[in-house]
């Protein structure tokens, strides 16, 4: 018997550089978006969880991510220029850190990206997150768990990067 049909197999994405996404983040003109790329791309946060952050959910150099899609809030550290930010631009408690929608967030890294000569989405920053931090030696748990907040282990595997053979010699 022959099947009909065949199910879709995942692309493998290809993880940013260390570079590409460090030249990304220093071309930002505005330290809001600065902000923005380096919570995504350092703290593994999506771009919803970024936009959504609340002025009362930052305590000195630590921030509270409320409402994540794990269903589950989650304590991240994370460093002062965000605590400095906040206190510069004098918001209430309630009001939101970063007042734009995710239809204004993504062409900023978009023309960020081509400035840099790579194609990128708020995605590839949470990928290359969990891909770089996992090649540095972290557990796949802790990187499923801590960084990325996933409920199931496949889905952290399917953010991570195939490893070059390069990187398996090294590793070896």
């Amino acid at each position: 018997m022959v099947k009909a049909f065949k199910s879709p197999r995942m692309k493998q994405k290809d993880i940013l550089s260390r570079e590409s996404v460090d030249e990304i983040i220093y071309r930002s003109k505005k330290i809001r978006d600065r902000l923005i790329l380096e919570l995504q791309a350092r703290c593994g946060m999506r771009i919803g969880e970024v936009l959504n952050l609340r002025v009362k959910d930052i305590t000195d150099r630590k921030l509270m991510i409320r409402q994540p899609k794990s269903g589950k809030d989650i304590e991240v550290a994370f460093a002062k220029r965000l605590s400095e930010y906040v206190r510069g631009c004098q918001h209430e408690p309630e009001s939101r850190i970063f007042p734009i929608c995710y239809s204004s967030a993504l062409p900023v890294v978009r023309k960020l990206g081509e400035k840099v000569g790579v194609q990128i989405r708020h995605n590839d920053l949470r990928r290359y997150s969990a891909t770089h931090t996992s090649r540095n030696g972290i557990p796949l748990e802790v990187v499923s768990e801590v960084l990325l907040r996933h409920q199931d282990l496949k889905t952290t595997q399917m953010y991570l990067g195939k490893i070059t053979d390069t990187e398996a010699i090294r590793w070896m």
